[in-house]
């Protein structure tokens, strides 16, 4: 599970609640069917009309990426296991990498590492995963554009709950007390549109660009790694190459000072 995810929605939510009664209004105010229908079927009814079928359709898919741990290589061990591929290569040549493929389970990399294989051009296979890694980037960057334009529909709709509660208190004029009740209810519409735009959409959709971001980088450090097995580079070689792809502080980790040796 995706630790920040959940503590982000629950420090939102804790934050209006327990906000709402530091000012003395009751919490309870929030229950507002009304405004729960404005907000959230009608942000869904401008996705629907913004965006075709498919991509609305992948809405849960996407929220629930958002909670699940992303599930990436670690550089290091792409590191570690290029330099290992390297050096069988050398001794054995790169036909003996095919025992191997069936330990590498990420499709991405099994895919790169059969054309090295079968000996195919190296422009043919930087091209094939060049288009590979951009077709996921715009995949991406759709599904994070749906979560976007949540956030932007979201307030305004909030906005138009509040309008919709007003005329409902402007017919009761005559009970000062139901009419500070109605307008109290009106805005709570206005509340949850601006809470789940700034607090859910808008940042779930930045989440989805990092997350994106995150993957991208471990598959051009694949496709450097991929290419330099199939130029016969040495394993100090790729292991050089590679370790750019690396932070600073975690290169410490992996390689001993010459102090250390």
């Amino acid at each position: 599970m995706e630790k920040s995810t959940v503590i982000g929605v629950a420090l939102g939510v804790g934050a209006v609640v327990i906000g709402m009664a530091l000012k003395g209004a009751s919490p309870a105010a929030l229950v507002n069917p009304a405004a729960f229908m404005i907000i959230f079927v009608g942000t869904a009814a401008a996705l629907f009309n913004a965006f075709p079928m498919e991509q609305v359709r992948n809405f849960p898919v996407l929220v629930k990426k958002l909670f699940k741990q992303q599930e990436l290589i670690p550089k290091s061990e792409l590191l570690t296991l290029f330099v290992e591929l390297s050096q069988i290569a050398r001794r054995e040549g790169i036909l003996a990498l095919e025992s191997r493929l069936e330990d590498i389970k990420d499709p991405f990399l099994k895919n790169g590492m059969s054309m090295v294989i079968d000996g195919m051009d190296v422009d043919f296979v930087r091209d094939v995963l060049d288009a590979d890694i951009e077709a996921m980037e715009e995949r991406h960057r759709a599904g994070a554009l749906v979560f976007a334009q949540a956030g932007m529909y979201a307030p305004t709709l909030g906005v138009l709950g509040a309008v919709i509660g007003l005329i409902a208190a402007l017919g009761n004029l005559e009970d000062i007390e139901v009419l500070g009740q109605s307008i109290a209810a009106a805005f709570v519409a206005t509340l949850l549109g601006i809470f789940t735009g700034y607090v859910l959409w808008h940042p779930f959709s930045n989440k989805l660009k990092q997350l994106s971001k995150d993957e991208v980088e471990v598959k051009r450090m694949m496709v450097e790694g991929i290419l330099s097995l199939q130029a016969g580079d040495s394993p100090m070689a790729i292991e050089s190459k590679l370790l750019v792809f690396i932070p600073q502080k975690v290169r410490a980790l992996l390689k001993p000072r010459p102090e250390d040796k």
